[in-house]
Parts: C-alpha cells; structure tokens; sequence
C-alpha cells in the first residue's frame, strides 16, 4: 500500500514529544488535540481511551487510542465502484480529484470516463477536459448553465454502451446548507440510480485538509443529502492539521479512502491509518 504523507508540524506533535511518561499532562494534550482539528467529541474519546491504557508513554497511549478509532486500514479501503460521484464545497480539489482517480483507474487496466457535471462554472468543464486530455481519458461535457444530470444521463448512457468503467462525476461545489443545491445532489443520485441501476455506486466527499471543524459540518450536511460512502482528505501537503480526519470517523463512523498530497496524478493515495496517526503526532522521542 502507499504510503500515506501527512502534516509533521503541529501543536499536538510539538507536545507530545515532551510527554513520554506514562501519565503526561492530560489537559495539555486535549488542549493540542482540539488545536490540530480533532473536535470535541472525538479528543474526549481519545483521552478517555488513552487514560485507561496502561504501560505505555502518553505519545503511545494516544497513538494506540486513534489508531482503534480509525478502524485497520481493511475498514478504510474498497473495492473498486462503477461510479464514483465526487462531491464537496468550492475549492476542495473535487476536479483534480476526479483527475487523480482517473488516472489511477486507467494505470491499472481499466478505461475510466469522466464527467464535466459542474455546470455553474464553465471554467470547472474547461479544466477538466484539460486533465482528461493529460491523462488521456475521455470527457463528457456538461452544458454550462445546462442541468447536471442531463451530463450525467448522457455520461452513463455512453458508458453502457462503450463499456467505461469507472466512470468518474465531477459536480459542481455548494455548501452544504443550500437546500436548493443539496436537493439537486439527491436528484443525481436518483438518476445515476435510474439509468445504471446495476452498477456499483460509491458516493466521495471531497473535503479540504486545512478546513479544520467546518470539515466535519460539511460532512454532516452532505452526508444527509447525497449519503456519503466516504472521505477524499485533501491538501495535506502544506502544513495542514488533518485532524478533521479522526472527528469524521469518530462522529459520522465515514472512512477516510484517499489522502491528496499534491497536483500531481500520483499524489492520490490511499489511505493508510499508521502513517496518518505518525504524521499527526509526530515523531516520537526515542523510537
């Protein structure tokens, strides 16, 4: 599995270097949990967890405490869907996302396609069918200003018969208290439902590494919309905290399936649980 590249500096690595007795200043490190993004309710969860462990240096305590609530690495990955529908506020990446995905699909054998579904913004169709071009995937174009599902109609009906797979959504950002908005996502789905009903659906929220806890309000929005299969963490490459990562998986129980590092298409992995836990608290003292 590649390996997962995540934020080395932030308060809570910078703390949990001083704490290697086994009963450190719990309240400093809550307090540095909450700084790196984690949320409330996840960091109560990990000091809990890491308080009633024993034998171990504080560091070791809440490493062991994340990595139980992020489930192995089996419980973060999948198989391979049919359709991959890419969802998210403005500005997450969810293009060069779709990109990514695109071209991780075709390394391995397969000829994804991908739809231009961000119709709002003709900028969003012209950058896509730039990446499709430099990944040599074929596009399906929505309309600007047109209806989205009449691209994706389209996208799914072309898939059938040329034998696409996966085929890769790119939709337009909203947030996610627009009703008007969130319900055009329900009626996507209902389409992709409609027009490929046995094909294999996975529904990824694109969500913005440095977003800190407003991550996790998007995640709850979308997730009530469109019902979330699970989380593209992105921008973790610039110093970001990432923490929003365990407070979805504590809270919503979504797993995190790709971590994006860069623009490049092989800066797409996916997720590994040691190397993100490693990342977030930092190298520990004495190894």
């Amino acid at each position: 599995m590649a390996e997962t590249t995540t934020p080395t500096s932030n308060p809570l690595a910078k703390v949990l270097r001083r704490f290697t007795a086994p009963e450190p200043d719990w309240r400093e490190i809550e307090e540095a949990l909450l700084a790196s993004d984690v949320g409330l309710v996840a960091t109560t969860a990990l000091i809990q967890a890491a308080r009633d462990g024993d034998g171990a240096g504080g560091r070791a305590r809440v490493r062991a405490a994340a990595l139980s609530l992020l489930g192995d690495d089996s419980a973060n990955q999948h198989d391979e869907a049919d359709v991959v529908l890419l969802v998210g506020v403005n500005g997450v990446g969810k293009t060069t996302t779709a990109a990514k995905l695109a071209a991780r699909a075709k390394g391995a054998g397969l000829t994804p396609l991908l739809v231009a579904a961000d119709t709002f913004r003709a900028a969003a169709i012209d950058q896509l069918r730039a990446l499709g071009v430099r990944e040599g995937v074929e596009v399906v174009e929505g309309r600007p200003g047109g209806d989205p599902a009449a691209a994706i109609h389209d996208a799914l009906t072309l898939a059938a018969a040329r034998g696409f797979t996966p085929v890769i959504i790119d939709t337009a950002g909203r947030m996610q208290t627009r009703t008007g908005l969130m319900d055009e996502l329900t009626k996507i789905r209902r389409v992709v439902t409609k027009v490929a009903p046995t094909r294999t659906v996975e529904v990824l929220l694109v969500l913005d590494g440095t977003a800190g806890q407003n991550g996790l309000a998007q995640a709850r929005g979308f997730d009530a919309s469109a019902g979330i299969d699970g989380i593209v963490l992105t921008k973790l490459d610039s110093g970001a905290r990432g923490g929003v990562a365990l407070a979805v998986r504590r809270e919503l129980g979504l797993p995190i399936r790709w971590i994006g590092t860069g623009e490049r298409a092989t800066d797409l992995v996916p997720f590994a649980a040691e190397a993100y836990v490693d990342g977030l608290l930092g190298a520990p003292t004495n190894p």
